[in-house]
C-alpha cells in the first residue's frame, strides 16, 4: 500500500468507536478539549496519557483515541483521574484487522506490536479516522485541539476535516529532535555509504559525532520502499503541525529547544517530566508511582519497597532495558556476572526470562540463589518510578530510552548508558556528552533492529567497570551525582507554579480553549517558545 492510498481510503469499513464517558458534561463549553491519538508503543503512550492528565489538571477536557489495545492499557490511569474529578475520556475504536492485512489480535502482544506487523498496524491506525471523526462529532464538547504522536501522520486530514489546530507529539528530548532534523535538512548522509562512518551533526554550535546506524532518521534505513515513502509521510506531517508537545523541560536544554522550534518555524512546548504527574497525584504517593506504566508490576510494589527500605542510601543500582530491547542468553549471562562483580546491591528487571533457553534460565536461578539478599530479580514489568524516586537508589543501568533518561534526571540519578536502537543513541549523547551524567558500556552499532544481524555483547568486565564508576567515589563520580542532583531540582521547579512546563501547561489550556483571541492562535508565535 503506498503513502497516497493510506490517505485517502481511510475508514471506511471500521465501526464506530464506544465512549467511556459520552454522556458526562465534561467541563463545559469553555474549556479546551484535546483530542489525544497516541502510539500504543509504551514509551510512547505513556508520557502521552501523563501529558493528557496534567492537561487535565488545569481545566482542559481531554479525550484519548485508540484501538481496544490501547484502550485496555490506558483505562485505569483514565479511569483513578476520573475518580479524582478530571475530565479525561476514553474512546475505543475496533480496527479493520482485514482492510489492513493485521493478523487478527496481532495488536495485543504483551508489551508492543511485533515488528514484522508494525506496517499493517500503522495502516489499520490510519483506517480509524473516519469513525474517530464521526464520534468527535457525535459527543459534546467539540474539540479544539488535535495531539497526535507524530507517528500518526494521517491526522493532518483528521484535524482539517474538525477545523482545529493540530500539534505534533514527541516522548523524546529537543536534542535528539534537532540532531534527526539537522542530519536531513543539511544532507548530511549525501555519499556516505559506510553506516559506522561518523559525520558532525551540521548546524549545531556545539560539536557532536554520530554515524547513521545510531541516526538513521525516523523510519529511514529500512530497505522497503513503503517505509521510506511512509517517512515522507510522516515528515510532511510534521512540518504541517500548528506546533510542538515535547516531554522535555527547557532548562535541561535551552539552546536545543530554542534551536528546534527555529528549525521548525513552529511553537514548541515543553511539558515534561510528565511523569511528575505521579508525584502530584491524589493517590497515596507509592500506590500513584507504582501504578505508572500501565501494566500490573511483576513484583508487589510493597515487597520492593521493603527490599529497597533495607538498603543504604544510593547503594543500589537498577538495571532496565525497556519495553522493547531484550538481552540475548549471551548478553544476560555477562551482564548478571558483571552486577555479581561490581558487589553493589542490585535490582535488575529481566523482560520475558520465560523465553530464555534452558541453560540462561537455568544461569539466572543460580545467580538469584548467589546474590540473595544483594541482588533483586525482576521478571517482567516492574514499578520504574517507584524504584527510581527511592533513596537507597543510587544509579541507573539504561538502554536509553527518553522516558528512563528523564525519569533518572527527574530522580536525580546518574546513568550508565547502553542504547539499543535509533534515537537511544542520541539519547546517550544528551545524558553523556550535554548533561555531565552518563557513564558508556561503548556500544556504537543497533542491538535491535539491526539491518543485517550481527552478535554484539558487552563484557562481564566492561559492566562491573561502568556500574563501579557511576556508582563509585573519586571527584569524577560525586561531580556526575552533583550534577544530577542539580537536574533534578530543575526538573521539580519547571513543573512547579513558576516554572516553564507548568507555564507551558497553562498556555496550552488557554491558546486552544473555544473562542481565544486571534493573537493567541497557534501560528501567532512561530518563531519562539
Amino acid at each position: 500500500m503506498t503513502t497516497a492510498r493510506m490517505t485517502t481510503s481511510q475508514g471506511q469499513a471500521a465501526p464506530l468507536g464506544r465512549g467511556d464517558a459520552a454522556e458526562d458534561d465534561a467541563g463545559g463549553s469553555t474549556a479546551a478539549h484535546f483530542v489525544f491519538v497516541p502510539l500504543r508503543e509504551q514509551g510512547h503512550l505513556i508520557p502521552a496519557v501523563d501529558t493528557a492528565l496534567l492537561l487535565a489538571t488545569h481545566g482542559a477536557v481531554c479525550t484519548i483515541v485508540g484501538p481496544p489495545s490501547t484502550a485496555a492499557l490506558v483505562r485505569p490511569a483514565v479511569d483513578s483521574a476520573r475518580r479524582s474529578g478530571l475530565h479525561v475520556r476514553l474512546a475505543e475504536f475496533p480496527l479493520d484487522y482485514a482492510a489492513a492485512g493485521l493478523p487478527e489480535g496481532a495488536d495485543d502482544a504483551a508489551d508492543s506490536v511485533p515488528a514484522m506487523h508494525m506496517w499493517s498496524f500503522f495502516r489499520a491506525m490510519a483506517l480509524l479516522r473516519a469513525p474517530i471523526e464521526s464520534y468527535l462529532r457525535a459527543h459534546a464538547p467539540f474539540p479544539t485541539c488535535v495531539v497526535s504522536d507524530f507517528v500518526n501522520p494521517w491526522t493532518t486530514e483528521l484535524a482539517a476535516n474538525l477545523g482545529v489546530p493540530r500539534l505534533s507529539f514527541f516522548s523524546m528530548c529537543t536534542f535528539g529532535l534537532l540532531c534527526q532534523h539537522n542530519l536531513e535538512r543539511f544532507g548530511a548522509w549525501d555519499g556516505v555509504e559506510d553506516p559506522n562512518q561518523p559525520v558532525v551533526v551540521p548546524g549545531l554550535e556545539r560539536r557532536f559525532v554520530v554515524t547513521r546506524a545510531q541516526a538513521p532518521g525516523f523510519f529511514r534505513g529500512i530497505p522497503i520502499p513503503c517505509w521510506e515513502e511512509f517517512a515522507d509521510y510522516v515528515e510532511r506531517a510534521r512540518a504541517e503541525a500548528d506546533g510542538v508537545i515535547v516531554n522535555t523541560f527547557e532548562e535541561m536544554e535551552p539552546e536545543f529547544v530554542a534551536g528546534y522550534a527555529a528549525a521548525r518555524k513552529m511553537k514548541v512546548w515543553t511539558v515534561g517530566p510528565v511523569s511528575t504527574y505521579h508525584q502530584s497525584s491524589p493517590t497515596p504517593a507509592a500506590s500513584a508511582l507504582a501504578s505508572r506504566g500501565l501494566r500490573a508490576p511483576a513484583i508487589d510494589p510493597d515487597e520492593c519497597l521493603r527490599w529497597l527500605d533495607g538498603k543504604p542510601a544510593g547503594s543500589v543500582v537498577y538495571v532496565s532495558f525497556g519495553s522493547i530491547s531484550q538481552a540475548g542468553a549471551k548478553q544476560v549471562v555477562e551482564l548478571g556476572l558483571g552486577l555479581e562483580a561490581s558487589g553493589h546491591p542490585f535490582i535488575w528487571v529481566v523482560r520475558n526470562a520465560d523465553e530464555y533457553d534452558a541453560a540462561a534460565r537455568g544461569f539466572l536461578g543460580e545467580l538469584e540463589a548467589r546474590v540473595a539478599g544483594r541482588g533483586l530479580l525482576v521478571r517482567g514489568w516492574a514499578p520504574q518510578l517507584l524504584i527510581l524516586s527511592h533513596a537507597a537508589v543510587g544509579g541507573f543501568v539504561t538502554h536509553c530510552g527518553w522516558n528512563s533518561t528523564l525519569e533518572a534526571v527527574a530522580a536525580g540519578l546518574p546513568v550508565v548508558t547502553w542504547p539499543h536502537f535509533t534515537d537511544q543513541f542520541l539519547n546517550e549523547k544528551m545524558a553523556v556528552e550535554v548533561l555531565g551524567i552518563g557513564v558508556r558500556v561503548g556500544v556504537t552499532e543497533p542491538l535491535t533492529y539491526q539491518a543485517v544481524p550481527k552478535e554484539i555483547v558487552v563484557g562481564r568486565g566492561v559492566v562491573e567497570a561502568a556500574v563501579r564508576s557511576v556508582m563509585g567515589g573519586g571527584e569524577e563520580a560525586e561531580e556526575r551525582r552533583r550534577r544530577a542532583r542539580a537536574l533534578a531540582a530543575k526538573a521539580r521547579a519547571a513543573a512547579q507554579p513558576g516554572g516553564s512546563s507548568h507555564a507551558n501547561l497553562l498556555d496550552l489550556v488557554k491558546r486552544f480553549r473555544p473562542g481565544a483571541a486571534p493573537g493567541a492562535a497557534p501560528g501567532a508565535a512561530v518563531s519562539g517558545v
